[in-house]
């Protein structure tokens, strides 16, 4: 049995949102084709994601310099110990599935929050001599992504940061399987946003069975 971390980054749900639409049907046909995995729903925009500010780096420089835990102070304490809850829970899992919107050529700034989250030395990669390396080598990951205007490909695609940057950081981690799938060009082709969500759709059930 696989765990499965189903990362939504948008404030609305799939009845307005075009990448959460694409982003339910791919869970509900992983379910379907995976009935003894486990998937858990994180809703960014629902949960405590302390962002890395004076109190983390405080508590991380007590704790580096020999402090116990109970020695913090309770913003310290209590932000630091939540932040060791989302990356062991990332670490546990086997499998994540992010849904993104495009916004501003990238994502969400709580998506930016949660991977700042996950980033940490000596779990989810580690330094070397020659440089830093990977410590997730056995997780799959997948993206999808909705956009109003063409990202994939094109002139447009210099300016894509939001895939490129969740690829880059799973090569960081050392994450060896990374796809995804681009829900785009609504804005630009209005009359034809419909069937753009249903190619979309019929490719997250056909990638779903795969992942």
């Amino acid at each position: 049995m696989a765990t499965v971390l189903y990362i939504t980054a948008h404030p609305n749900d799939h009845q307005v949102s075009y990448s959460m639409a694409v982003g339910k049907e791919f869970i509900e046909a992983y379910r379907e084709a995976n009935p003894n995995d486990e998937v858990i729903h994180l809703d960014l925009y629902k949960l405590n994601i302390p962002h890395i500010d004076a109190d983390i780096f405080s508590g991380w420089g007590k704790l580096q310099g020999g402090s116990s835990f109970d020695q913090l102070s309770e913003n310290e304490r209590s932000k630091v110990a939540r932040l060791n809850e989302i990356v062991d829970q990332y670490v546990a899992a086997d499998k994540y599935v992010y849904v993104t919107p495009m916004w501003n050529f990238s994502f969400p700034p709580i998506l930016k929050a949660y991977i700042d989250a996950i980033c940490v030395a000596g779990k989810t990669f580690k330094y070397t001599e020659n440089g830093p390396v990977g410590l997730l080598p056995n997780k799959k990951a997948f993206h999808i992504q909705a956009s109003g205007g063409i990202y994939s490909e094109g002139p447009a695609a210099a300016m894509e940061y939001g895939h490129s940057y969740l690829q880059k950081i799973m090569q960081f981690h050392g994450v060896p399987s990374f796809e995804g799938i681009f829900v785009e060009g609504m804005g630009a082709m209005p009359d034809q946003a419909q069937s753009i969500k249903e190619k979309a759709i019929a490719k997250a059930k056909e990638a779903a069975k795969r992942f």
